[in-house]
């Protein structure tokens, strides 16, 4: 039986080429113009994908979204729009959206994201019947398969332009600067993916002087805002003769960073100080290492501190929604530690983190 895909669009003639291009590749396609009609189709041809574009002329595709989710949670659904960038893809990636295409775009690329989205739907499918993995955990290294090497291909392709075109032009130059950001951005996401999926290693867990690695963390993140991190300060207090804690360095070093490097970017526009301080839990709790990373940046609003573990949820423009959840899996899931965010307005953000000793 051939997958039913439903493509709700309300652009007659684009809805058209897709259906004719989707039904030549073996697809069965059904089309919806606006929104109601969307949700009855929804009920009587039960797509196992839909394309949804966010411009309807009765609902904006973001809320039909959140109804088609409302009526089957399984729903796959690919957001396209002739609009909005990549916090717009962010927002319906957190909404329940698996995949974002910009207009206009080449129907291979169509094809591709269709035949992705259809796998990650079966993946989803398999988790719900034998529950081994989490729907992340199978899905991402497969993303980054898939990322990495057009991406390689890019930044090769981009050495050659810098090497033989004339920068002296400054719209091409800025071009250039913008290709190189974006790529950039596209493979720390990726790295981040993977570091939320990586599966402990409890075989490499030493003993770590979270003091020493305290200090590792700040030159690294200071190195990194150089240029643009001279507004900030940084203190420190940390209490001297801590026991060791049993972790895995490289895991616990990447939690500190991601910690430290939201810190910082918090206060690059207004500058203030960042206080670190480590120090022995007191009784009854003894036998716990605490960590503390206070910054004076803008307050995180409390209708978003209860998601800031959940994975893909951000307010920033240029941010993946990945580094909290990373560093909560690391300290919580991996570790057996604790981890705490308190943010009111004019006093910043206080991160506490409890790591156990033994």
């Amino acid at each position: 039986m051939n997958d039913r895909i439903l493509v709700i669009d309300d652009d007659p003639s684009f809805a058209a080429i897709v259906k004719q291009f989707l039904e030549s590749r073996g697809f069965s396609v059904a089309l919806s113009y606006e929104g109601a009609s969307a949700l009855q189709q929804l009920r009587d041809y039960k797509p196992e994908l839909i394309v949804l574009d966010l411009g309807l002329p009765d609902i904006y595709g973001g809320e039909l979204l959140v109804k088609i989710m409302e009526i089957d949670p399984d729903s796959t659904i690919i957001v396209v729009t002739g609009f909005g960038g990549e916090q717009v893809a962010v927002e319906m990636m957190r909404r329940g959206a698996v995949d974002f295409l910009s207009k206009p775009f080449e129907m291979k690329v169509l094809h591709a994201a269709v035949k992705d989205a259809l796998r990650l739907r079966k993946v989803r499918l398999e988790f719900r019947r034998d529950q081994i993995l989490p729907t992340l955990e199978k899905f991402f290294p497969f993303l980054a398969h898939e990322i990495r090497n057009p991406l390689h291909a890019i930044g090769g392709a981009l050495a050659v332009i810098q090497r033989r075109a004339n920068l002296q032009d400054e719209p091409l130059a800025r071009s250039v600067q913008i290709i190189k950001e974006e790529v950039h951005h596209l493979t720390e996401f990726v790295q981040e993916c993977l570091d939320f999926v990586r599966p402990v290693n409890k075989r490499i867990f030493t003993e770590i002087n979270i003091n020493e690695l305290l200090g590792v963390v700040l030159n690294i993140v200071q190195h990194i805002f150089a240029e643009n991190g001279g507004k900030i300060r940084v203190s420190t207090a940390l209490a001297p003769g801590l026991p060791a804690v049993q972790a895995n360095y490289d895991e616990l070093k990447q939690a500190f960073l991601n910690i430290v490097k939201n810190n910082f970017e918090a206060m690059l526009e207004q500058g203030g100080e960042l206080q670190v301080i480590s120090r022995g839990r007191p009784a009854p709790e003894p036998g716990w290492v605490e960590i503390l990373f206070v910054d004076q940046g803008p307050e995180i609003k409390k209708e978003n501190q209860k998601d800031i573990f959940t994975p893909f949820f951000t307010t920033k423009v240029k941010g993946t929604g990945l580094g909290l959840p990373i560093c909560h899996r690391i300290l919580v899931e991996r570790h057996g530690g604790r981890i705490k965010v308190e943010s009111e307005e004019g006093r910043g953000t206080k991160i506490e983190v409890h790591l156990p000793v033994r």
